[in-house]
């Protein structure tokens, strides 16, 4: 499964929607996903979506859509 994550790249400053950055990771969960994020990467995490279907078909037309290997 391909999940949406959407991060701040520091723990320390209030997150602020216009700094929220995204990566896609695949995973058999949206908890294992939220796991190898926490383990491989100091970024705090703001939310994790399943992307399938109309959306992820969506989300591959995106010139930025590349999966995230740890």
């Amino acid at each position: 499964m391909i999940y949406k994550v959407l991060y701040q790249k520091d723990k320390v400053v209030n997150p602020r929607r216009e700094t929220t950055q995204t990566l896609y990771i695949d995973a058999d969960s949206a908890v294992a996903a939220r796991s190898l994020v926490e383990e491989n990467t100091p970024y705090n995490i703001e939310y994790v979506q399943e992307l399938s279907g109309k959306f992820l078909e969506f989300e591959q037309k995106e010139p930025d859509f590349k999966l995230t290997e740890f």
